[in-house]
């Protein structure tokens, strides 16, 4: 299966998770935005009304499907791709963290634009100093230890055990994010989930994600993303 990734070219954004699976993987899979009249390709691809046309990337072709949204895409290819458990109840389990963590991902979005997307940073400082604050006090623990916990409770190094799952993938993206936007408050929140940075730093050794890490594929971090860095935020 040669699969067809369709996100914006320039930032890693939600994209991102799927692209950690392909990538993980060994999947054949062409990340169309970034070639040439993929961008159009795209738009032409929401815009269609007939069969069922996705309303905003991420979203996946394999083949005759067009899939959308980040965690129903890591779902399709998690079965296939031995990212997730064979039983239904080990599949619904790994899909519920994912949707955990796309909370949670909404979350730190809206640590710099709290007032919504249509809005410059710029033009809600305050609210996002005010919003960053209760996120570090609140949600950070919150979220964090919850993985952390499980980590721990099922004691073979990944979120649910022995194997690497997706869910695995996206939590090593949400600390590198972290790392990224809130470098003081993420370093020294860290010894705090020992186990959950013990997880990160073994899919950064995986053979196929150090690989990825260390090519052009891997968009770097930027202030157009979900993970941006002001450091009036990171104090």
């Amino acid at each position: 299966m040669h699969y067809q990734l369709y996100y914006w070219p320039m930032i890693q954004g939600r994209g991102e998770y799927v692209r950690l699976a392909l990538e993980d993987a060994g999947a054949d899979y062409t990340d169309v935005a970034r070639g040439k009249g993929g961008t159009g390709a795209m738009m032409k691809m929401m815009d269609a009304h007939k069969g069922t046309p996705p309303f905003a990337p991420p979203f996946l072709k394999a083949g005759q499907l067009v899939i959308g949204q980040t965690a129903n895409i890591l779902l399709y290819l998690g079965a296939r791709h031995g990212l997730a458990p064979k039983a239904e109840a080990g599949k619904l389990w790994v899909h519920q963290l994912q949707l955990t963590i796309a909370d949670f991902v909404l979350e730190i979005h809206d640590t710099h634009h709290p007032l919504g997307p249509s809005l410059y940073y710029e033009d809600q400082k305050a609210p996002a100093k005010k919003r960053t604050e209760e996120f570090w006090k609140s949600r950070v623990p919150k979220y964090l230890g919850y993985f952390e916990d499980l980590v721990q409770a099922n004691g073979g190094g990944f979120v649910t055990g022995r194997r690497l799952t997706y869910a695995d993938l996206s939590l090593f993206q949400i600390v590198e994010g972290l790392r990224y936007a809130f470098p003081k408050r993420m370093a020294a929140f860290e010894k705090k989930v020992p186990r959950l940075i013990a997880l990160r730093d073994r899919i950064a050794e995986r053979p196929n994600i150090k690989a990825y890490l260390a090519s052009a594929r891997r968009i770097p971090f930027n202030e157009e993303g979900i993970f941006r860095c002001y450091k009036a935020l990171d104090i």
